[in-house]
């Protein structure tokens, strides 16, 4: 029974150090990158919703002169 137990907790700690050489590997952007990327975000998020609203307004008048 105790073998059964060491045996799981071996393969977890192992997955740990996995994990953390993993994250050691990762390049984190700048500040000014993150920042850059969030407005263009921001700015097409925008856009696009303002092109979606344009259409629904255009199609709902067309709706509405056939109807």
């Amino acid at each position: 029974m105790s073998e059964s137990v060491a045996s799981e907790k071996a393969p977890k700690k192992s997955w740990f150090k996995g994990l953390k050489s993993e994250f050691k590997k990762i390049v984190w952007p700048d500040k000014k990158s993150v920042a850059k990327q969030t407005a263009a975000v921001a700015i097409i998020s925008v856009l696009l919703g303002a092109l979606i609203k344009v259409l629904d307004m255009v199609i709902q008048l067309g709706i509405d002169l056939i109807v």
